[in-house]
């Protein structure tokens, strides 16, 4: 089987000085290896396609067969890595908590302990008829979070 160390380490090698950033990797036992990318603007298929071809280079199929893809991470996916996270702050977002609800709203922070969302949610005002929506922040505990993922919003 190939070493899903060593195809790490060659990831680690071509992304050095570059601003991609590996969201996941596996090796299955019968050698699928499926590497994912991503970056803040979006991933380029040429790039896709040098990391590829610099992964075959560096592994000999001759001392094992594998079948190799490389993509990215996918917009709508859930996020994998805190990086996914920084580069959507400022963005609508939903998370999916460990109990169940959902929160969908602007993402406003996050670090590795906890995502602060800002969620449009309706307030009585002291002198007005009608609630009126404001932002209110709601932080919840990445342990508490079951998954993230961007909202694509067409409107």
């Amino acid at each position: 089987m190939i070493d899903s160390t060593k195809v790490r380490e060659l990831v680690g090698q071509w992304l050095a000085g570059k601003d991609y950033f590996l969201t996941d990797l596996t090796v299955t036992p019968d050698n699928c290896i499926t590497v994912e990318i991503d970056h803040a603007d979006g991933v380029w298929i040429e790039d896709c396609v040098q990391l590829s071809r610099y992964i075959e280079d560096n592994l000999s199929r001759d001392d094992e067969d594998y079948e190799l893809e490389v993509g990215s991470a996918g917009l709508g996916q859930p996020f994998k890595v805190l990086r996914q996270w920084q580069n959507h702050i400022g963005k609508q977002v939903e998370i999916l908590t460990s109990d169940g609800r959902k929160l969908k709203g602007t993402l406003t922070a996050v670090d590795e302990s906890q995502a602060t969302l800002a969620i449009p949610t309706k307030v009585t005002v002291e002198g007005r008829k009608r609630p009126v929506v404001q932002d209110i922040e709601t932080t919840t505990a990445m342990s508490d979070i079951k998954s993230g993922r961007y909202i694509i919003d067409f409107k």
